[in-house]
């Protein structure tokens, strides 16, 4: 399959480095930070020995990448990034990233994670398409993902009820002819 290979990409605020099982104690903290469990709309508690086998399994999938976020600077784990729900037949996935909370919030890690592995995707894989989405209220994530040039393609209105509001998903997309002659 398409992701068989793990790759470690390199920025100059972050390195990708696929996601194992020293990197645990990392994701506990991200799915258990309650901003970033709100901005992703995550639900459920997770215990600490499911989030272990989750991370000590993703090796063994070829059908999906997920890779640790890791901070240049002191090599700390600062947040995950996938692309999983692989299409083979439409050359097509999704992409999902979170950041572990404030700690990590505004520093630039996100949007150099995400033009990492489109980098990788479109590079060197046969991908055309990425779509991924973005719950309405998180407009620094919007914001994010347009800048990188994904544009949008619709709204699933009143798609996430929190805290006795509903709000929308946006769905959003970047395909493989548009990546090369984007500037982040």
């Amino acid at each position: 399959m398409m992701f068989a290979e793990k790759p470690t990409l390199f920025g100059k605020l972050v390195t990708l480095r696929p996601a194992g099982p020293e990197y645990v104690d990392g994701l506990w903290e991200l799915v258990n930070d309650p901003e970033t469990v709100r901005l992703t709309g995550s639900r459920g508690t997770p215990d600490y020995e499911s989030t272990k086998n989750w991370y000590l399994s993703r090796s063994e999938h070829d059908d999906r990448l997920d890779l640790a976020i890791c901070a240049v600077e002191d090599d700390s784990y600062v947040g995950e990034i996938v692309l999983n729900q692989l299409d083979p037949d439409n050359l097509s996935c999704n992409l999902r990233i979170a950041l572990v909370g404030p700690r990590a919030y505004g520093k630039g890690y996100g949007s150099e994670a995400i033009r990492l592995v489109l980098d990788h995707a479109f590079g060197t894989t046969p991908l055309h398409r990425v779509s991924l989405d973005v719950y309405s209220f998180n407009e620094r994530a919007v914001h994010v993902y347009r800048k990188i040039g994904f544009v949008q393609e619709g709204v699933c209105r009143d798609a996430l009820l929190l805290d006795g509001e509903w709000y929308d998903s946006i769905i959003m997309s970047i395909l493989a002819p548009d990546w090369p002659v984007r500037e982040i």
